[in-house]
């Protein structure tokens, strides 16, 4: 009790003799250190806390007392709120209030490799030494905006780099100083997948760049804290100061979400993630990563459907994204994922309010609401006791309301921060909206006025017409111009009252020509007035029951599934099937899949509860794998440099891609996704099964083999880059060898350093060619002239380890002899040749050619469209050698799955195998052949029937949506110009 009371005497005396240590050059000013109390309102301490009746005591800007008890002391400002309430100010924590748009970096005639700083990170686009505080200043209107639609603090950082830097927490005070404002000058570290906008230097250029550079600064600055640096790194060192920071990072889109969170979890860093909006398309997925989310509410609008060219034209996602974006909000809660909500992406603070109650119309509990707006991200941010509440203690921002916070009805009357009060709606400004019967001169008018309470609108209207109008409120004294019933004359009517109550309106009116009389408007009783409150509660109800959100698809576009595909046991009876084994091509014959696998083979097999499939007349094989394609991508090129072992499709992969869907309608099952031909050395590859509707993740090749794209020629010396871009090293032929050379010097270095027990920098491109180096992850290289093929399989010799497979390698007949040796394998087209200078040599009967010396070969797509007709490339090799029919299919079954060490598994119908299989209506490589069933696994993937009713399906689908596009435009909500979507194709030179 003794230490209580001495310490209560020394925090006294400090109050009592505490001075101000700074000049005056203002005047005498007298500080108000007073309390005030606000009575009688409907206080919302936090979301799920609520006293009716109640007192909110402040003072100094931090709440001192709330309750139905509250002492008021003497001297105090007592504001009666009797039908009012306060709720906390919200809180945004993703937000660049008060920082300077970056200035983008001039252009130039030439690319940036190198980093423009010294003694900072290798990359312009690593900013953690960057501190929002240094670049802030208090933005007044910016400010005012953000109060006057609910904010009373915000999370502000600088958005520039892909490592951001540090964020600033600023309370939104009307008046005070930066001092009071800035609650926090470190409060969260700030991440991306976009590039500094102040810098040219070229690497990243993709998405699966930005996530390796974030790797392997963790890698780094790991290694430098440990103090094994030889030089000083300033980036290194704030990133690692940064570490015990909340870091959110800025994904944009559900699937940036998944992959954004995958590489937190390789650094073992959990992000909090800036969505996208669309998070309910992958809500399993989503509610796994266990992360917090920021989500934006920038529904789309409506597209302008009344052209029906222009509405054919509308994809059925971006119509479906209008229907179900509102609802995004809704599922996160109810799936139980934690989110705030913020104003990032939109473009006026003024829509923040209408979406989201939007999103409560659909389906967004408020009292969630309301948390995502106040707790959570004060919870996120680490400032639970600070903000985000009125418990005693916290600071004094609040919100005064004139009903309910997200009722439409309700007026933001006040937002007080810092206990700092800024009005927006005088509290004793009369509500006049709603509907009237207004007579002028002896004609009657149907009046209605609508809008915010400080926002008027009126629409002015008689039987035949609706009248050009405007309205205006200033303190009790409205003002209403309208136009003459007589269009063919510019004159108007001018109405002024004073509003003495909201029942009925009268005053004085301005004839056109000019004399004055009086006016009277009757205000009419609303239906909702009419009602009970137990009719009012179901009208509610009914009203939310009333809007049809379509159902989610995976994916969430057309020809996706109600439900994801489940295994099934399925006997094929009767069927010709093309084993690819010794067995050959048998007649008659049954298949039975069971359990995911090939179960058994032969006459006559018992169905048990399998289902039963006549497959007289049809053929079956192992699905078609296409060794080099780049579908189901982001992005296929890392050009930021010559060398990209560092970066892997794995991160990339698309699972919406439509072009799933073709390839399965063409009988194809896996693919090699191959990084592009941008650089001698590129990127990881994956090989995936085209598992439509699966996460991207799920569609990755379980435990599959390792491999990596080199390129040789024109597109990695950049000769056919244009000017621009002539000064990355190589450019010449010549200098792709000492590439190879150079990079294998260095990565036998490293290994050796690695297994020296010293201390070593993690690299995560030389990791990649140790790999290659001890022969665990395999090389297919772009190739097409003879004397580089030669020169690569001499320079991998030399370094002790195989190419793998040489893809397009439209030169191989000529070195076909020194490639058995070699023992790499070819994967080829079939039929290409003269599309560019160094093809000009390359013949049909290549593929013949190279599979009569004994190489194994291929044939691949290396494009989206030729991808699904893959068994019709795999029969020009009949025509173009003579190669027979059963060694021409194994070119694009078995053949790629024995380039991609994956035989053991699919490429032939063997019992124990993948039950990857297609059903097909006729010889497999016929021009009449189509895909009537294609299993993965045992599940159907693509049907003929199904896809023939879900064509109709879609059909209707897209008849309904555009009703409602056109039933919203005629109640005049905003709508947008249809843009037709173009998929863009990647090929191996895309950037």
């Amino acid at each position: 009790m003794k230490q209580l009371l001495t310490l209560l005497c020394f925090v006294f005396s400090i109050s009592l003799f505490s001075q101000n240590y700074f000049p005056k050059n203002d005047g005498v000013k007298t500080e108000s250190h007073s309390y005030h109390a606000f009575t009688n309102a409907t206080i919302h301490i936090s979301p799920t806390e609520t006293l009716e009746n109640a007192t909110l005591l402040i003072k100094d800007g931090k709440v001192i007392s709330s309750g139905k008890q509250v002492q008021i002391p003497e001297n105090t400002t007592v504001i009666n709120l009797e039908g009012k309430h306060i709720y906390p100010s919200f809180v945004d924590i993703y937000s660049s209030f008060g920082t300077k748009k970056p200035a983008r970096a001039e252009n130039s005639n030439s690319p940036q490799y190198d980093a423009s700083r010294e003694g900072y990170y290798w990359n312009d686009h690593i900013k953690p030494e960057q501190n929002a505080i240094e670049a802030y200043a208090f933005d007044a209107k910016a400010a005012t905006e953000l109060r006057e639609a609910g904010f009373g603090t915000v999370n502000t950082h600088i958005p520039d780099g892909i490592i951001r830097g540090t964020g600033s927490l600023i309370a939104l005070s009307p008046s005070g100083t930066d001092a009071s404002r800035i609650l926090s000058d470190r409060s969260a570290q700030y991440l991306s997948t976009s590039k500094s906008v102040t810098s040219r230097q070229a690497y990243p250029t993709s998405l699966m760049g930005a996530m390796a550079l974030i790797r392997q600064v963790n890698y780094d600055a790991d290694w430098y804290a440990k103090g094994l640096s030889e030089t000083k790194d300033r980036s290194l060192e704030a990133f690692n100061n940064n570490k015990d920071l909340v870091q959110i990072i800025d994904a944009g889109s559900k699937m940036n979400d998944l992959r954004m969170d995958k590489v937190g979890d390789d650094v073992k860093t959990q992000y909090v993630i800036v969505g996208g909006g669309d998070e309910y398309e992958l809500i399993q997925e989503i509610k796994a990563t266990n992360a917090a989310f920021i989500i934006p509410i920038n529904f789309p609008d409506a597209f302008d459907m009344e052209d029906p060219i222009m509405a054919n034209t509308a994809s059925l996602s971006d119509m479906r994204e209008w229907n179900q974006k509102p609802s995004n909000p809704a599922v996160l809660y109810k799936n139980g994922v934690p989110f705030a909500l913020t104003m990032h992406d939109l473009k006026k603070s003024s829509e923040f309010m209408p979406n989201l109650q939007k999103a409560i119309e659909y389906g967004l509990d408020e009292t969630a609401a309301l948390a995502a707006l106040t707790t959570v991200p004060a919870k996120i941010i680490g400032k639970s006791s600070e903000i985000g509440t009125l418990k005693n203690g916290s600071y004094a921002n609040f919100l005064i309301t004139s009903g309910t916070i997200f009722d439409t009805k309700t007026t933001l009357y006040e937002n007080w921060v810092l206990g700092n009060r800024h009005e927006i709606v005088p509290m004793n400004t009369k509500d006049i909206r709603g509907d009237y019967e207004l007579q002028v001169a002896g004609t009657t008018y149907d009046l209605k006025i609508s809008g915010e309470i400080s926002k008027l609108k009126a629409s002015v209207k008689t039987d035949s017409q609706t009248l050009g109008s405007k309205i205006a409120m200033t303190d009790d004294w409205m003002s209403l111009t309208f136009s003459s019933i007589d269009t063919t004359k510019q004159d108007f009517i001018r109405l002024s009252a004073k509003i003495a109550n909201t029942s009925n309106l009268n005053g004085s009116a301005i004839l056109p020509n000019g004399n004055e009389t009086t006016f009277y408007a009757k205000k009419l009783e609303s239906k909702d007035a009419e009602k009970s409150d137990d009719s009012e509660d179901k009208d509610e109800k009914d009203s939310k029951s009333d809007i049809k959100i379509f159902p989610v698809t995976y994916p969430n576009e057309a020809y996706g599934f109600t439900e994801r595909p489940k295994q099934q046991t399925i006997l094929f009876q009767n069927a010709t099937v093309w084993t690819n084994e010794e067995a050959g091509i048998l007649k008659n014959t049954d298949v039975l899949v069971k359990d995911g696998k090939i179960a058994k083979i032969g006459n006559n097999l018992s169905a048990g509860n399998a289902l039963v499939i006549d497959a007289t007349g049809k053929h079956i094989t192992s699905g078609v794998i296409d060794e080099h394609s780049h579908i189901a991508t982001a992005a296929v090129n890392e050009a930021g440099q010559n060398s990209t072992a560092e970066v892997t499709i794995e991160d990339v992969v698309d699972s919406d891609d439509i072009n799933i869907y073709r390839n399965l309608a063409g009988g194809v099952t896996t693919i090699q996704i191959l990084h592009g031909s941008a650089n001698p050395i590129g990127g990881r590859s994956a090989i995936i099964k085209l598992k439509w509707g699966e996460s991207a993740q799920n569609l990755i090749f379980p435990d599959s083999p390792k491999f990596i794209k080199f390129a040789l020629g024109e597109n990695v010396k950049q000769s056919n880059w244009g000017d621009y871009s002539r000064s990355r090293f190589p450019q010449t032929r010549m200098g792709v060898e000492q590439v190879y050379t150079d990079y294998f010097t260095r990565a036998k270095e490293y290994e050796a350093l690695k297994k020296s027990g010293k201390p070593y920098r993690k690299d995560l491109e030389m990791e990649t060619l140790v790999e290659i180096l001890n022969k665990d992850r395999f090389i297919s290289c772009h190739s097409y002239v003879q004397s580089e093929i030669n020169m690569l399989m001499e320079v991998a010799e030399r370094f002790n380890f195989n190419i793998n497979t040489f893809t397009h390698i439209l030169e191989g007949y000529k070195v076909a002899d020194k490639m058995k040796e070699h023992g790499v394998g070819a994967s080829t087209f079939s039929d290409w040749w003269a599309y560019k200078y160094e093809v000009n040599d390359a013949i049909p009967y290549n593929a013949a050619i190279l599979h009569n010396q004994g190489i194994v070969t291929a044939i691949n797509s290396d494009d989206a469209e030729m991808s699904r007709r893959l068994n019709q490339e795999a029969a020009k090799t009949v025509k173009y050698g003579g190669v027979s029919e059963e060694e021409a299919w194994k070119m694009v079954t078995l053949n790629p799955a024995k380039l991609l060490h994956i035989d053991n598994r699919v490429g032939s119908v063997k019992i124990g195998k993948d039950a990857d299989m297609v059903l097909w209506s006729d010889h497999p490589m016929s021009i009449y052949a189509k895909a009537e069933k294609t299993l993965i696994e045992g599940k159907v993937y693509f049907d003929i029937d199904r896809d023939k009713q879900i064509r109709e399906s879609i059909k209707q689908e897209k008849n309904e949506l555009t009703t409602m596009m056109l039933q919203a435009k005629n109640k005049g909500l905003k709508t947008k110009p249809v843009v037709k979507k173009v998929d863009e194709h990647f090929h191996c030179d895309t950037i």
